[in-house]
């Protein structure tokens, strides 16, 4: 009676410890659910503003579409792996569990099954084998594209911490925000970009547009974007590359042609003498600021830092760091660790009144 009674106090405590265990499952799946829908959300959502969250699964551009359409057939395949695989393991832990009254010896095993040894082997190599061709499709597509005579031409220079976009053929240079005009089917005008390092490794990336593409000392790497629709495009070095990598961000501008055309004239616009801002400018001129910048029409003519020909025509300053305004412009002279430290700019230690008077000289270059 004794024993009987053990044994069922010892069902009693397995069904309790299974109780608990399938409790546990069950509110980890009630934790994740949320994190699952957030996430879907985040990535199928739809805001009005394109440049709120940068993600591959709200393409405006040939190539992030190739890559979303690519994602999908990957997304799609892998899921119904793991649907597969954790169906049987979960039929598989409820049908085999232990029971009461298992006496705990080995189930029969299975050896030589020719049909199981064939199904796990060419299964596995046709999904291979279906991946590898849709990816090297999606490469080719992209990679050996034709580039029609209207393209749009600019050279991309990646630095610690910024970047500069050259057009050559346009005559103009600007730094950190990539203007493009809009392409559509009836009027393609993609742009072709080589990508070109000047210091390190660095990684161009706006996921609304295109794949990531490494700039490598050294080296030339190319891609291509032809943007449907307009607005801005955020992105930024996807590989790291120093101290403030994180701050090293981009902002590309999907113009109409109108507008591209007319930011093209602006940026070809040589600046403007200012009597009310000659101090400002004799101390540019004067101090380190002309070793590592250019202006236009002047004697400032350095290549280590970013043109400012046209600084304030730009939205951000610092590469996306900080918006553009007269108060950060001041600070980034000041004392560019306020902004983004560790950036390579000096700070260039000078008086109150000669920092007032090269702010006001630099908001004049529109």
């Amino acid at each position: 009676m004794r024993k009987a009674s053990t044994a069922d106090a010892d069902s009693e405590v397995r069904q309790a410890r299974q109780v608990r265990s399938l409790a546990r499952e069950v509110a980890a799946i009630a934790a994740l659910l949320p994190g699952v829908l957030l996430a879907a959300t985040l990535c199928f959502g739809a805001p009005a503003d394109p440049s709120q969250i940068p993600s591959i699964f709200r393409p405006q551009s040939t190539p992030a579409n190739s890559i979303l359409h690519l994602s999908l057939l990957v997304l799609a395949i892998t899921g119904a792996i793991f649907a597969v695989v954790f169906s049987l393991l979960a039929y598989s832990v409820r049908k085999f569990r232990q029971r009461d009254g298992d006496d705990g010896r080995e189930p029969a095993q299975v050896y030589g099954s020719n049909q199981v040894e064939l199904a796990w082997t060419v299964i596995p190599i046709l999904i291979v084998l279906v991946l590898f061709l849709a990816t090297a499709r999606v490469i080719h597509s992209i990679q050996d594209a034709p580039k029609p005579a209207g393209a749009i031409e600019v050279i991309a220079i990646g630095h610690q911490f910024w970047w500069e976009f050259r057009y050559p053929t346009l005559g103009v240079v600007t730094a950190n925000e990539l203007h493009v005009p809009a392409s559509n089917p009836a009027n393609s005008t993609p742009t072709f970009l080589t990508l070109l390092s000047a210091d390190t490794d660095h990684s161009f990336w706006v996921p609304q547009l295109a794949g990531k593409t490494d700039l490598i000392p050294n080296r030339s790497n190319h891609i291509w974007i032809d943007p449907q629709e307009t607005g801005v495009y955020l992105g930024q070095c996807a590989q790291y590359c120093g101290t403030q990598h994180a701050k090293m961000l981009l902002r590309v501008y999907v113009d109409s042609p109108q507008q591209f055309d007319e930011w093209v004239r602006e940026q070809k616009r040589l600046w403007v003498s200012n009597d009310t801002v000659a101090e400002g400018r004799r101390i540019f001129e004067t101090t380190a600021c002309v070793n590592c910048h250019a202006v236009a029409g002047t004697v400032a003519d350095g290549r280590f830092g970013p043109d400012l020909t046209h600084l304030m025509s730009r939205d951000t300053i610092a590469a996306g760091a900080a918006p553009n305004t007269r108060e950060n412009l001041r600070a980034w002279i000041e004392q560019p660790d306020s902004i983004k430290p560790g950036s390579l700019m000096p700070a260039m230690q000078l008086n109150e009144k000669d920092l007032e008077a090269l702010t006001d000289y630099l908001e004049t270059l529109r």
